[in-house]
């Protein structure tokens, strides 16, 4: 028999950190290998945490609720018959020093501290029981986490725990005089001070955490919590915002062929076909068309190297009550229109039954957002990071225009609006690419762009 740790897994290529909602199993259960174990938040995507061995789970170390890292160990698993070690952590950025500090720590807070009346004693504590997130924000607030009580499963310290325990200005490593210190943490702190005199520089002072601003609440106001996904879109827009120097763009289409084309046949192709042809399915193969020309278009920023992609994966968003998606279609330039609009229909599905999954949102390399659904006929978008560029699809309104032989005539017009990384592009490569895109959609036919 041996045990094996659970970790979080890296769940999206640039996801951190995940949080655990609900434990889909408990301590004594039995599991086979690819079990689900637990239901996971991402600033992705809503994921299950597979097991990765065959055996029964010991001990679940995340709280229900509980924020934890890449690579942190979730849970612990005893498994039959195997000899292989417990798997590694991950040790990735600030968390892994911070365990690494605070394990060291934490061995020499074993050895019984000298006594003094009006000051905290140390409590021995067993090395490992703590996850990377609470020893990372212990390391962070110079928190002793033998002063604190744990809440949590088993009396584990949780985040919620230091972080009350510092809201309440409890004492910190600081507090507690040198010769209370274990040895060996003292002379990490004088070898660190030694260093810094080496090298005649000085640290800056670590500032304390800003109080929460309160926001008063009137009489008859309504206080909504922030759920999960709606932080991951807050951080993901502040990212994309703070990151990306935005420009943008407007072209005005004529679509009044395409819409002619699409309600010519739409009632055939729905009693064929058992879902609707819908005009962003067009706007799509265009896009995709124009990006295969333009390919500059189709890339993303890599601080040293800007990187074209060679797939064409369209991000398209999708909506919901409370949030915002964005799955991807895949190789959307090899695709007929008819099986374009069969992605589309099968994501608004999928999305609007919780269903969505990991892979259907990974790999994208543009975006299209089909805003005129919502009536809008003109916005900025912010662009979905990495990418280059976000197309908004503005509502087709019937209007009237100045045609061939300045006549008057009503023609179904939209406005196509880009946002753009002006670190990648300018002006004018966009303009040439949104004026491909104009003359893809205003030339539309049965023989010139089939469904089929």
């Amino acid at each position: 028999m041996t045990i094996q740790n659970i970790v979080m897994p890296q769940l999206g290529e640039s996801v951190t950190e995940g949080k655990i909602e609900r434990w889909l199993v408990q301590v004594g259960d039995k599991v086979n290998k690819y079990d689900p174990l637990a239901e996971v938040t991402t600033d992705k995507v809503n994921a299950e945490i597979p097991s990765s061995f065959a055996g029964v789970i010991t001990e679940l170390i995340a709280n229900e609720g509980e924020t934890l890292p890449v690579g942190a160990v979730v849970c612990a698993i005893e498994v039959e018959g195997s000899e292989m070690p417990p798997a590694p952590v991950e040790k990735s950025s600030n968390v892994s020093s911070a365990i690494l500090n605070a394990g060291s720590q934490k061995k020499e807070e074993e050895k019984p501290a000298a006594k003094k009346e009006d000051k905290p004693v140390r409590t021995e504590r067993k090395p490992g029981r703590f996850s990377p997130a609470v020893l990372a924000l212990a390391n962070e607030h110079d928190v002793d986490l033998a002063q604190i009580t744990g809440t949590g499963v088993g009396n584990r310290i949780t985040r919620k725990d230091v972080e009350a325990y510092v809201a309440a200005g409890k004492p910190t490593n600081q507090d507690i005089s040198n010769d209370e210190q274990p040895t060996a943490f003292a002379e990490t702190k004088q070898e660190s001070s030694s260093q810094v005199s080496a090298q005649g520089s000085t640290q800056e002072p670590v500032s304390s955490p800003q109080p929460k601003q309160e926001v008063p609440v009137a009489a008859g106001d309504i206080e909504i919590p922030v759920t999960q996904v709606r932080k991951a879109i807050a951080k993901n827009m502040l990212r994309s915002t703070h990151e990306i120097p935005h420009a943008w763009m407007m072209m005005e289409v004529d679509v009044t062929e395409l819409v002619e084309y699409r309600d010519s046949i739409k009632e055939d192709f729905k009693k064929k076909e058992g879902f609707n042809l819908t005009y962003f399915a067009f706007f799509l193969k265009a896009v995709s068309q124009a990006l295969k020309e333009f390919p500059i278009i189709n890339s993303v920023w890599a601080e040293d190297k800007i990187i074209q992609k060679k797939d064409i994966n369209l991000s398209i968003a999708v909506a919901t009550d409370d949030a915002l998606f964005v799955p991807v279609i895949k190789n959307v330039d090899e695709k007929s229109i008819k099986g374009i609009a069969k992605e589309i229909n099968e994501y608004a599905h999928i999305v609007r039954n919780g269903k969505l999954k990991l892979e259907h949102m990974q790999g994208g390399t543009f975006t299209v957002n089909n805003t005129g659904s919502f009536g809008s006929i003109q916005s900025m978008g912010i662009i979905n990071h990495p990418q280059a560029a976000i197309l908004q699809v503005e509502s087709i309104v019937k209007r009237p225009v100045i045609v061939q032989g300045n006549m008057i005539a009503p023609r179904s017009m939209v406005n196509l609006c880009l946002s753009l990384d002006h670190r990648i592009l300018d002006g004018m490569i966009c303009g040439k690419f949104l004026s491909r895109v104009k003359e893809i959609l205003e030339n539309v036919d049965k023989e010139k762009m089939s469904v089929y």
